[in-house]
């Protein structure tokens, strides 16, 4: 039998990570210690009072059933308390928020939602590769939109609208950023809603990182008439260390939240309710939590920073998220050049930028998401690369 991928994938390519860790586990398995300092995936747990809900829930007779596709009502509501406690934010639990089974789930509903054949978005670079690949699987042109260390990872607003926009339906945002670490101001939040109108563009904000190394969370829903041009979607994975239990969310008015909803209901249906239970609880996290929390983080850092340094690379000490962002030196090719040296001499993996998009050629990223021990192993291995110039290809 011949029987072909739908022509809708000839679009896309396999997730970069998705590669590499098949690669990684290859060497692990010729007996290769490789330390992996490139995805974010969280190493600390919930707060325990998130672990307990969940057990308690579980032996629960009546928590095991089908589930409302639009979240259970307590979940909901604790969505729109955060937002409100934390970000100021005012959402109507009942239609304005949307719990998601992860955000990235949400990139997808929202892209099949919306997007269509004939239809643009746009998409920063560098960014997360899902909202490309999410665009163009719902028939969208993605149009980049480029994000430069000059402009603090702005966009720049005005260059972008001196293209034809007419057939733009979404604008991709995400900060505070990954991979870059930049945070928005409420000054360009402004500028963003305005231009939003002025162009019949929806925007989609994305915001998972808000709580990492940032004393002040933000949400672009807080800017005076947002909820007219976009909606957001956030995330418990990072903020609250639950990325294996995929709580997501989307907060918008209702009449989009309905259209996301359509979608959805046809390809899923409602979270485990212990976990939506336990998410709850994780949602009355006191600050402390988050404190304590971007404690470990700012010690991880300082180790990360060495690291950067010794691998002769540049960068903002006032990242924010679980990663650091670094430019490389002038004598590598690129990013995937050095992480590849590092890599295959001394068993260490570094996120290349160029995965990101182009913009993101002449960078790396470290996670945060390891234990001190393993950054200062890992730290201790680079020591030892001996770091002989490149030439330019």
């Amino acid at each position: 039998m011949n029987i072909k991928q739908a022509s809708r994938l000839n679009s896309v390519k396999e997730y970069y990570f998705s590669k590499k860790l098949k690669e990684i586990a290859d060497l692990r398995a010729t007996g290769k210690d490789i330390i992996n300092l490139g995805i974010g995936n969280p190493d600390l747990p919930p707060s325990d009072a998130t672990r307990k809900k969940l057990e308690e829930a579980i032996w629960e007779n009546n928590t095991h059933g089908y589930q409302s596709y639009r979240g259970a009502p307590q979940l909901r509501k604790g969505i729109a308390d955060w937002y409100q406690r934390y970000y100021q934010v005012d959402v109507n639990p009942e239609n304005e928020v949307l719990p998601l089974i992860g955000s990235k789930e949400g990139i997808m509903h929202i892209s099949m939602s919306f997007l269509e054949a004939g239809d643009e978005a746009l998409v920063p670079n560098p960014g997360y590769p899902a909202y490309r690949t999410a665009s163009m699987l719902a028939g969208a042109k993605v149009v980049n939109y480029d994000l430069v260390e000059e402009l603090g990872w702005m966009p720049d607003l005005e260059k972008i609208e001196e293209q034809d926009l007419s057939k733009v339906k979404i604008m991709w945002v995400n900060f505070p950023n990954m991979p870059t670490g930049a945070a928005a101001h409420p000054d360009f939040y402004n500028k963003l809603i305005t231009f939003a109108k002025r162009n019949e563009i929806l925007i989609i904000n994305d915001n998972p990182y808000s709580f990492i190394l940032r004393d002040q969370p933000m949400s672009l829903m807080s800017i005076p008439e947002a909820k007219d041009v976009a909606m957001e979607l956030n995330s418990l994975s990072k903020s609250h260390n639950m990325a294996g239990w995929r709580i997501g969310m989307l907060v918008g008015k209702k009449e989009w939240i309905d259209i996301v909803l359509k979608f959805k209901s046809n390809m899923d249906s409602g979270m485990f309710l212990p976990l939506q239970l336990g998410a709850v609880e994780a949602l009355n996290n006191p600050p402390k939590w988050f404190s304590d929390l971007n404690d470990i983080y700012r010690e991880r850092q300082k180790v990360v920073f060495k690291i950067m340094e010794k691998l002769n690379c540049t960068f903002q000490k006032d990242q924010g998220g679980m990663f650091v962002w670094a430019k490389i030196p002038s004598n590598y090719a690129d990013g995937y050049a050095l992480s590849d040296k590092v890599l295959y001499e001394q068993n260490v993996f570094l996120t290349p930028g160029g995965i990101f998009g182009s913009q993101g050629d002449q960078f790396i990223r470290i996670s945060l998401c390891n234990k001190i021990e393993v950054l200062e192993k890992s730290l201790e291995r680079i020591n030892k690369i001996l770091l002989e110039p490149i030439s330019k290809s």
